[in-house]
């Protein structure tokens, strides 16, 4: 019974920091900091670097600068698209650290799988804000943003704490996201197609549309 709380402990950390990496790295980064700073979690060896004061400042600032572009309509699609970049590679790096000192190539699988679930929750994530940017109003834009880093924070805390119940949940947003993700590349493809029709018409075409 303990290996087996052992294993769901490992891997609900493992595919917690990475699906909560895709979506907020910074916000994932202080979190798992402070849980380790008051005592509430031990960090396998290789994340303990994550409680270092310098880097939970980083993580902070990164996070200020965060938390206003990812509120403003179109400059977080941009912040997003730029983080692409970013989010996937240390969420995978951040399940590779998880699985403790284990032979290399279960750090390595970790990795891999760690790097696919950033990669879908950052996919889930971005193309949202695509179709969300569309709305003429900012506060759909600002509900998102704040359930985003609520969603986050509950995550990390619910993984290192709560690993089975993170774990059922968890399987209940892959299969959200298996669904959901065709939808928003096929609305995201009709925003884009938009745009382009937009801007390719020509301005006299635009003011002849807008005339009665």
């Amino acid at each position: 019974m303990d290996s087996l709380n052992q294993i769901t402990a490992t891997l609900a950390m493992t595919m917690g920091l990475a699906w909560a990496s895709g979506i907020n790295l910074y916000a994932t980064l202080l979190a798992l900091g402070f849980l380790a700073n008051s005592g509430n979690i031990a960090l396998p060896p290789d994340l303990q670097v994550v409680a270092n004061p310098a880097v939970m400042l980083a993580a902070g600032l990164m996070y200020c600068v965060e938390f206003f572009a990812d509120k403003t309509p179109g400059v977080d699609t941009g912040w997003d698209a730029i983080h692409t970049f970013i989010r996937i590679p240390a969420g995978a790096m951040l399940a590779a650290g998880a699985v403790g000192e284990l032979n290399p190539a279960v750090e390595l699988a970790a990795a891999i799988v760690g790097g696919g679930m950033a990669a879908g929750s950052h996919m889930t994530k971005a193309g949202s804000r695509v179709l969300i940017n569309t709305s003429p109003e900012p506060f759909s834009n600002w509900a998102a943003s704040v359930g985003e880093d609520m969603a986050v924070v509950a995550g990390v805390w619910a993984a290192l704490r709560h690993p089975l119940v993170f774990l059922v949940a968890l399987v209940l947003f892959i299969a959200l996201m298996v669904w959901l993700l065709p939808k928003l590349w096929n609305g995201i493809k009709k925003v884009f197609r938009a745009i382009a029709r937009f801007f390719g018409s020509g301005p006299e075409q635009r003011s002849g549309s807008n005339s009665p």
